[in-house]
């Protein structure tokens, strides 16, 4: 009996010793400091990114100090071995990166040198991808752009404006390749050349949302594009899946519910809004009357929607000559690139960046331009149907229709926002009917 007593005593401190050590041994790892394991830069025209990348999730605090200008970041209970002096030597923003005495000998002070008075944006970001915890540094110009004066002879024959969004970029590589390609890199080669052969063409002029290796922030696009006075917002992107087999190109729209849900919040806070709502963006502002306001509204994201939808076929049907086609018709998704309610946007996934044909593609230069010139034939042909009041296309440009099979009057009317009486009298027809292949003199609006 009392070797029973013995061996259940030694069993009881065997144990109790065994489960000190386990939560003695967890606990280090629970309380195992976090490590700063390399940084990164990104200089954009009117911002800079700075990334931290950390083993764990971060701990942190900061403030901001003026002469000389400091943006100073403790690290709680944290380590690193990066050499800052390897950064910032690139950036007009950040003179210095460096370390400073900390708050305590677990945590480590990180010092940014700045050259300026900058808008401050500082928060986490969880793993995803190729990375894992990170804490990003935003530095934004807090300079006002001059008011624009207008000037009506100015506007008068004006190019149509196309602003164009190269897809991530930056700290954000997007999708990457079945060998390794990064989306950033393909869709900005693309964007550059649908510039170019846009910028040829008498009447049109691109303008390039992103022009170098930085992220511009998914709300900043539209406001760009608008900033920029944009007739049509296309965004660059290239596609991907888990596995190797999907292939071809795609036109997207913005979802029915996400349009909606952007007009709710335009109408909900019209005073600070309504220049998100183009022309129309005035009267929605001053006007008491909700109703008026609500109508006004609904008809702009009517127009923009429809043009939107207008323009992705076209386009669907330029890609289809020089690429294959994993949609054959637009398709709608929730997208805050394309939130403007005023100015028609789609986003064009030009192939699977994650298919091995695809991606050999996407990195060619002579099918990078072939998608290009695709997109721009489609975009000339759009604005010809449908030219702004005051361009130069709307003032010079003649369009004629070639009749296909199953088409009458009243819906090439209704294709060209005009009435059947205007069609017939500009090519002298007595009746209604056409015959295929017939080309018919559009008269303009």
């Amino acid at each position: 009996m009392k070797a029973n007593l013995v061996t259940s005593k030694l069993l009881i401190r065997s144990f109790l010793v065994f489960l000190i050590l386990f939560v003695s041994v967890n606990s280090v790892k629970v309380h195992a400091q976090n490590s700063i394991e390399s940084v990164r830069l990104w200089s954009a025209p009117s911002s800079t990114r700075v990334v931290f990348d950390l083993k764990d999730k971060p701990d942190y605090s900061f403030f901001s100090l003026r002469s000389p200008n400091r943006l100073v970041i403790d690290f709680s209970d944290s380590k690193t071995q990066v050499d800052f002096k390897k950064l910032a030597r690139s950036d007009h923003r950040v003179k210095k990166v460096r370390t400073s005495a900390p708050k305590n000998k677990k945590s480590k002070r990180v010092v940014l040198e700045l050259d300026g008075t900058y808008k401050l944006v500082v928060f986490p970001l969880a793993p995803t991808g190729q990375y894992g915890h990170r804490l990003v540094v935003e530095l934004h110009d807090t300079v006002k752009p001059k008011p624009v004066v207008k000037n009506k002879k100015a506007d008068e024959n004006r190019d149509v404006v196309i602003a164009i969004v190269a897809g991530h970029g930056g700290d954000d590589p997007g999708s990457i390749g079945y060998k390794g390609s990064y989306e950033k890199h393909v869709t900005l080669a693309i964007a550059r050349k649908l510039a170019a052969q846009l910028n040829k063409k008498a009447g049109l002029k691109a303008v390039l949302i992103r022009t170098g290796d930085y992220f511009v922030r998914h709300e900043r696009k539209p406001r760009m594009a608008r900033e920029n006075k944009a007739d049509l917002l296309i965004s660059i992107h290239a596609d991907a899946f888990t596995s190797p087999q999907p292939n071809g190109a795609s036109v997207l729209v913005q979802s029915a519910r996400r349009a909606n849900s952007e007009f709710t919040k335009v109408i909900a806070n019209r005073e600070k809004e309504s220049q998100l709502l183009g022309g129309a963006g005035e009267i929605i502002k001053n006007t008491q009357d909700d109703n008026l306001a609500v109508i006004l509204a609904d008809m702009t994201k009517e127009f923009t929607t429809q043009s939107s939808y207008v323009f992705a076929t076209e386009a669907l049907k330029e890609l289809k000559k020089v690429t294959k086609l994993h949609k054959t018709k637009p398709v709608g998704l929730s997208l805050a690139v394309l939130t403007a309610q005023d100015i028609p946007s789609v986003l064009i996934e030009t192939g699977f960046i994650s298919n091995p044909k695809d991606e050999k593609n996407l990195n060619n230069p002579a099918h990078q331009k072939k998608l290009a010139m695709a997109i721009t034939s489609a975009i000339k042909n759009y604005f010809t149907q449908y030219p702004p009041k005051g361009t130069l296309i709307s003032a010079t440009s003649s369009l004629t229709h070639r009749v296909e099979r199953g088409e009458s009057l009243s819906m090439i009317a209704q294709k060209y926002r005009i009435s059947v009486r205007n069609i017939k009298d500009s090519n002298n027809l007595r009746g209604d009917s056409i015959q295929i292949g017939q080309v018919l003199t559009i008269p303009k609006k």
